[in-house]
């Protein structure tokens, strides 16, 4: 016999509350983990093809493991220290870019940008902020993830986490569903697998599209002769995974760019518009629909208000453990739903107690039925 409604709603929101106060109390101390449990979830599909292929478990986690460790070390000594770089130029240049901003302006409108002008003094402050607040958050960011303990956790404990992950993945989640409630399997099997399928589309296809066009945008923007062409390809790729964002800023910061660099050479700048449209062009009608699918569940505004709710209560561990928990939240609630609507509460005592009026056959003469002429 099942638990009552009551205690099964009390049991697990003691595991939701036990998880969410693990995740506030111990964040950075879980990173490497929940960093290296995310890796092992991506390549886990890679793993399972090798092995139709007829390779072992442990000789595709050593093979994907070794092919990780050489795409990261080329990452890390060819483009890592370029984006950098870069990175800290264009905070640097931004009172620059500003004061040329200013100069154009005031040439074509010299009445709206006089010594008192309002928007001149804005334009000014913006630049200031930038340089000063931009330099902090670069200094920050690189003392945190160049100290040596964040080095080791992201160099050594990540790939060792995620390699016994990997190695173990299958095991794990046969596990986990020996250990599911018997009369709940296979409700919780079907919202899992509907998680898991959220998730891969999101995940996995999207990663892979941030990645492609990041990777698209970067070397597109530099063959240009873009300054700050990785930065800018860098950022489009990386908010591409909200739709249409990544574009929008990517191209807005690059066609800025391009105005201040090539004024007066329109072909240049019309080579980055072409850039970005070129690249939308791919992303919805061949990497999107490909990879990701038609749906994923997901709505943007959902995934923004996760992203922004949980990296502001847990920190950066938060952000990472969004994505899956805004999918889990999704597919409960559409399941809620589906079970509202099929509930009396939502169809009312008049509408369940109906039933459908019986079928008669004209041509049916059984004793019951009267026969007439016809």
């Amino acid at each position: 016999m099942a638990l009552p409604v009551r205690d099964q709603v009390k049991y697990w929101g003691v595991t939701a509350a036990v998880f969410l106060g693990a995740l506030y109390i111990l964040g950075d101390v879980i990173l490497p983990f929940v960093l290296a449990m995310a890796v092992a979830y991506m390549l886990d599909p890679v793993a399972d093809r090798l092995e139709t292929w007829g390779m072992s478990r442990i000789g595709a986690t050593i093979l994907i493991t070794a092919a990780a460790a050489v795409l990261f070390v080329v990452a890390m000594l060819a483009i890592v220290p370029t984006l950098v770089r870069q990175a800290t130029d264009l905070v640097a240049t931004a009172p620059e870019l500003f004061q040329r901003l200013q100069s154009f302006l005031t040439e074509r409108f010299p009445d709206l940008l006089d010594e008192t002008s309002q928007i001149r003094q804005t334009l000014l402050k913006i630049g200031d902020t930038i340089q000063s607040r931009g330099g902090e958050l670069l200094q920050t960011a690189l003392g945190s993830a160049m100290s040596l303990f964040n080095v080791l956790m992201l160099v050594v404990l990540v790939p060792v986490i995620t390699f016994y992950l990997l190695m173990d993945w299958d095991r794990m989640v046969a596990k986990i569903d020996g250990l599911l409630p018997r009369d709940h399997a296979p409700v919780i099997r079907k919202l899992a697998g509907d998680i898991d399928r959220t998730l891969a589309s999101f995940i996995r296809g999207q990663g892979t599209v941030c990645l492609i066009l990041g990777t698209f945008y970067a070397v597109a923007l530099m063959l240009v002769g873009l300054n700050f062409g990785l930065v800018a390809g860098a950022i489009a790729g990386a908010l591409t995974f909200i739709p249409y964002v990544g574009a929008l800023v990517g191209g807005a910061l690059s066609i800025g760019l391009a105005l201040f660099q090539f004024w007066g050479e329109w072909q240049w700048i019309a080579a980055v518009v072409a850039i970005f449209a070129v690249g939308q062009f791919f992303e919805g009608n061949i990497l999107t629909p490909n990879l990701v699918g038609s749906s994923i569940g997901l709505h943007p505004v959902w995934l923004i208000f996760s992203l922004t709710a949980f990296g502001t209560l847990f920190g950066f561990v938060g952000m990472l453990v969004a994505v899956p928990v805004a999918a889990a939240i999704g597919v409960l609630a559409r399941f809620s739903t589906e079970q509202y609507q099929n509930s009396l509460l939502y169809r009312g005592q008049s509408h369940h107690s109906r039933r459908p009026e019986p079928q008669t056959n004209p041509d049916d003469t059984s004793p019951d039925t009267p026969v007439g002429p016809k």
